[in-house]
């Protein structure tokens, strides 16, 4: 499970698609208005994208999905049962796909095509691992439990809407490096190095190093290391140091503090 929304260094987000250097984790239940292009692309069951979905090495979409354009990888892929591509499917290596799959343009795949088994697959796993233990193979049995690593990967958890208006979700947000659109609602937020055109609104709201196009909005809001807000802050606290610009109204409940160095707190400090 995601813990939090994280947009790493470099994410492009274009009116149709978000380009990650990296790979692209969406969470289930999850509404993306964009287009996906990543090294890898895995998606949850349920999700929604409203464009193409582009893997550099590899596609995992898991069931009841819903792809409003085409889905093409350059290797392998597999895609869950009752999910529905509404444009192309192409896979350039092999490909799985389960029962109940709907493709409107039909699909290509230059390798092997298997189809899943409707055999559950925890139950398949449990089997298969009780069969490599029978068998003496542990070494075997360990490799089922490797947790697989992804490059600088965009993380997107369950029942988040990501669009060109909105971003929101109930965990924390960490935008690092990137220029991002839409107005952030979450928990907390911390913008680092980043270009933010929306407003954002959080139960504490750190801008570190960054400039945020709108109105910030928290119970503690924070700005630091030279930060621009190119609109009015409001918040219970306000810890703001001396270098950093708000061009619109600060408005403090409970005080207004501006220091030459202000401390963050430690829980959004991500690594």
């Amino acid at each position: 499970m995601l813990e939090r929304l994280v947009i790493p260094a470099n994410t492009k987000f274009e009116e149709r698609n978000l380009i990650v250097e990296g790979d692209a984790l969406i969470g289930a239940n999850s509404e993306i208005g964009y287009g996906i292009m990543a090294r890898k692309v895995v998606v949850g069951e349920k999700t929604k994208i409203e464009g193409d979905v582009f893997g550099r090495e590899e596609v995992r979409l898991g069931a009841w999905c819903n792809v409003k354009g085409n889905v093409i990888s350059k290797g392998d892929a597999y895609i869950g049962e009752f999910t529905a591509i509404e444009g192309r499917l192409t896979v350039f290596g092999d490909l799985e796909i389960g029962r109940n799959v709907r493709i409107k343009n039909g699909f290509e795949a230059k390798g092997l095509i298997t189809i899943q088994d409707p055999m559950p697959i925890v139950m398949f796993i449990f089997l298969y691992l009780l069969e490599l233990l029978r068998l003496g193979k542990l070494e075997e049995a360990e490799k089922l439990f490797e947790v697989e690593e992804f490059v600088s990967p965009l993380e997107v958890p369950e029942n988040t809407v990501m669009n060109i208006d909105t971003i929101k979700t109930d965990r924390d947000v960490y935008i690092s490096e990137s220029r991002v659109l839409g107005n952030v609602k979450a928990k907390g937020v911390l913008v680092e190095r980043a270009e933010l055109y929306g407003s954002v609104k959080g139960e504490i709201v750190i801008i570190d190093s960054s400039r945020v196009h709108g109105a910030v909005e928290g119970k503690e809001v924070y700005l630091v290391r030279g930060s621009t807000v190119l609109g009015q802050i409001r918040a219970d606290k306000v810890f703001m140091e001396e270098r950093c610009v708000v061009e619109g109204s600060i408005i403090g409940r409970s005080g207004v503090w501006i220091k030459p160095k202000v401390e963050l707190p430690e829980d959004l400090r991500f690594p």
